[in-house]
């Protein structure tokens, strides 16, 4: 099934002309459960790599001997839904919640060292051909796959993520590796992708306001000010929130490819390619759910009859506290190292 975004509350070209100038494209991905194959996009589905080339590992030195197991983890949430999908009297029952409780559980795992090759978890593979947004990767590279390590405790600070991208062509790939390494246990739930199929679709786009020139963010502020003051002035209940340019007109939520990123969480800095100094492009953002109350409009025209729960956050992935991971990729050479933001 397609997936197709509602069309934009107003014309904001009409609103604000410059903004023609800035327009770009952005593909959004719409995530859904299913069972991909290793020929599909996917997230959270398997890879299509060579049986003969190593699985990407964390080497990093760091904690990873005690967390969540991953067979608990797709049990409490298969437990989890099947227990909210009930007609009759839905949620948890007491056996249930404590059945949740125990797979909720963390354990360790005794011997190994914190400096042992850690699996990292698949975390997507996007073609070329599915999704127009998606740059062609270093030598005519039609696949891109990206991988973390489910432990968020790299970096001097000892709370970052590690990020591995792999490119590469689909034709070259011969036996497939069927039975990936897995780790034994992770920091936390949100870094385990459920398998989803993607429904890609292109839409429009356009910066974040706080990078757009001073006297275009100035007119773009004035008109969300006024709509507030008006929205104040309403004394009817059944209000809705005023309309604004970050989470109605100019950024999509949700997983996508290309397009701008969002800086709502930070101020906006530099993202230079370190190794040649460019400005970098977003090439991908993971995002914790497809949309939230702020971001509504954006629900797709398929899914308004359903439950929010069911399709706002169908991959399960949880970036931060809730939050949107931004990765940038270097034009000139997509080899170059990826940067990423957390929003």
């Amino acid at each position: 099934m397609t997936r197709t975004t509602p069309p934009r509350p107003l014309d904001v070209e009409a609103l604000f002309p410059e903004l023609a100038a800035f327009r770009g494209t952005t593909t959004r991905l719409h995530p859904r459960p299913g069972r991909p194959d290793v020929s599909a996009s996917s997230v959270g589905g398997p890879l299509l790599w060579p049986a003969d080339e190593p699985w990407p590992v964390c080497g990093e030195a760091h904690g990873r001997g005690c967390g969540l197991r991953l067979a608990d983890i797709r049990r409490y949430r298969q437990v989890l839904g099947f227990a909210w999908a009930r007609e009759q009297a839905p949620g948890p029952t007491k056996e249930e919640r404590e059945l949740l409780a125990e797979l909720y559980r963390e354990h360790r795992i005794p011997g190994g060292s914190g400096s042992d090759p850690l699996p990292m978890i698949g975390l997507a593979q996007l073609y070329r051909r599915d999704v127009p947004d998606l740059p062609t990767g270093p030598g005519d590279c039609d696949l891109l796959q990206v991988f973390w390590c489910p432990f968020n405790t790299h970096g001097p600070g000892r709370y970052d993520l590690e990020l591995h991208l792999r490119w590469r062509r689909s034709w070259e790939v011969g036996e497939v590796l069927t039975m990936p390494p897995q780790p034994l246990v992770v920091g936390s739930r949100g870094f385990v992708p459920e398998s989803c199929v993607l429904h890609p679709e292109q839409v429009v786009t356009y910066p974040f306001a706080g990078l757009l020139p001073e006297e275009v963010c100035a007119g773009i502020d004035a008109w969300e000010e006024a709509l507030e003051e008006e929205a104040e002035q309403t004394a009817d209940e059944s209000r809705t929130e005023p309309l604004g340019y970050q989470y109605d007109l100019s950024i999509p939520p949700g997983w996508r490819v290309g397009g701008f990123a969002s800086w709502h969480a930070t101020d906006p800095y530099l993202m230079d390619c370190l190794t040649c100094t460019t400005p970098m492009h977003l090439l991908l953002t993971i995002d914790s759910s497809e949309w939230d109350g702020g971001s509504g409009s954006w629900r797709p025209l398929e899914d308004q009859s359903e439950p929010t729960h069911r399709y706002a956050t169908p991959t399960e992935v949880t970036v931060g506290r809730c939050g949107e991971l931004n990765v940038f990729a270097c034009p000139n050479d997509p080899e170059h190292p990826h940067r990423w933001s957390i929003q």
